[in-house]
């Protein structure tokens, strides 16, 4: 996937789905936890520094690991370099559990099961594939199909 700086930061200016001050600490070794202003907008988490409006950075949620690693903290891996933890420390249990749900559903994978699963029990109910009365193409009913397997 391709984006620039400006794209990112465009986006990063959208409102949000889940916005929280988090305790992070990035994935060097010896790195300390930090107050950071976390911000989940579609599949990337940006995160801030509390006094500034650019983000420090931000992660594409693909291919990531969600884990708790505390009673409050969890921590995003990817799969291609399970080593490589960003920690993130939050206020609550339940905090904690509500962007770890939230980290879950903004993946890609996770929207195109869903798709998926919802397509097949609407035709299921209906007789009719839901798809046809959008005018998706032929082929890309195809690819939607090749999916599934």
């Amino acid at each position: 996937m391709r984006y620039n700086e400006k794209e990112l930061q465009a986006l990063s200016r959208q409102p949000a789905e889940l916005a929280a001050e988090l305790g992070m600490r990035g994935p060097k070794k010896g790195s300390v936890v930090k107050r950071r202003l976390v911000k989940l907008v579609v599949n990337f988490l940006f995160y801030f520094r509390t006094d500034e409006a650019e983000p420090v950075g931000a992660l594409l949620l693909e291919r990531c690991i969600v884990a708790r690693e505390e009673p409050s903290g969890f921590s995003i891996s990817f799969m291609e370099d399970p080593e490589r933890k960003y920690y993130f420390k939050c206020c609550s249990e339940e905090q904690c559990q509500e962007w770890m749900e939230a980290l879950h559903q903004a993946s890609y994978e996770f929207m195109r099961r869903s798709l998926i699963f919802y397509r097949n029990e609407i035709q299921k109910m209906t007789g009719k594939d839901p798809l046809e009365q959008f005018g998706i193409s032929e082929e890309a009913r195809f690819q939607l199909s090749s999916l599934k397997e």
